[in-house]
């Protein structure tokens, strides 16, 4: 269960599609562990994950000044904080699954909004939201920090293309320690709509993935990619 908090968006309809792409040993770590794995913030390609723009780093600055502990708490508050990344999109996309699977042996789930709100289980340890990024130009615009979470919330406007709804835990109200990152319980069932197969895979990882879903006790809806359909001539 996710909290509730004004200050996060998230699109209005619940019915919202979102994909997440990965490879088959990563999806199968979450159907046999039942938990989903969410990256430390400072662990992400992009190096400004979790950091301030510029207009809002020279007001943090200035309220440093006489208490340097305040700028130092932002930049170690990265390490408490894990995300699980989300992609909108009513379609597929060729984009994503270029970026986010290794080789043709990918796959993708698809879940909507309500989906991922019923599938995080009650957590009493850590605070958890749901929210989508805003995307900013980094040296103009402005981030507030009057939310711990916000920083988490803004990426640079070269990484539009992602429309990405995030997963957010924040561990900094007790001492777990987290490396690459950490894992979540879920609701797989709840989690999981459908799972698309790799456009570029052959038949024979289809039915393997299929008689994996199976063996483990599932029966979600699984389709080959629609990017794959025969061309019509």
């Amino acid at each position: 269960m996710y909290l509730n908090n004004p200050n996060i968006k998230l699109p209005e309809d619940p019915n919202t599609i979102v994909w997440k792409y990965l490879d088959l040993s990563k999806f199968l770590d979450l159907l046999m562990s039942q938990k989903l794995f969410m990256s430390r913030s400072d662990k992400f390609e992009d190096q400004y994950e979790g950091t301030f723009s510029e207009p809002t780093y020279e007001e943090i600055k200035k309220l440093s000044v006489n208490n340097p502990d305040f700028l130092n708490f932002y930049k170690t508050h990265r390490e408490k904080v894990a995300i699980s990344s989300w992609h909108i999109n009513e379609y597929e996309s060729f984009a994503m699954w270029q970026i986010f699977t290794q080789n043709s042996e990918g796959l993708a789930i698809q879940s909507t909004i309500g989906r991922l709100e019923k599938a995080l289980l009650p957590e009493k340890k850590f605070e958890q939201y749901i929210g989508e990024v805003n995307y900013i130009d980094y040296k103009k615009e402005y981030i507030p920090f009057d939310d711990l979470f916000f920083p988490f919330l803004f990426k640079r406007k070269s990484f539009q293309y992602e429309r990405e709804v995030r997963i957010i835990s924040d561990i900094s109200a007790n001492n777990i320690k987290i490396n690459d990152g950490m894992k979540i319980d879920v609701d797989i069932c709840q989690l999981i709509e459908k799972i698309y197969i790799h456009p570029k895979s052959e038949n024979w990882y289809k039915n393997l993935v299929i008689e994996l879903v199976s063996k483990l006790g599932f029966d979600f809806t699984i389709e080959k990619s629609d990017l794959e359909s025969d061309i019509l001539i």
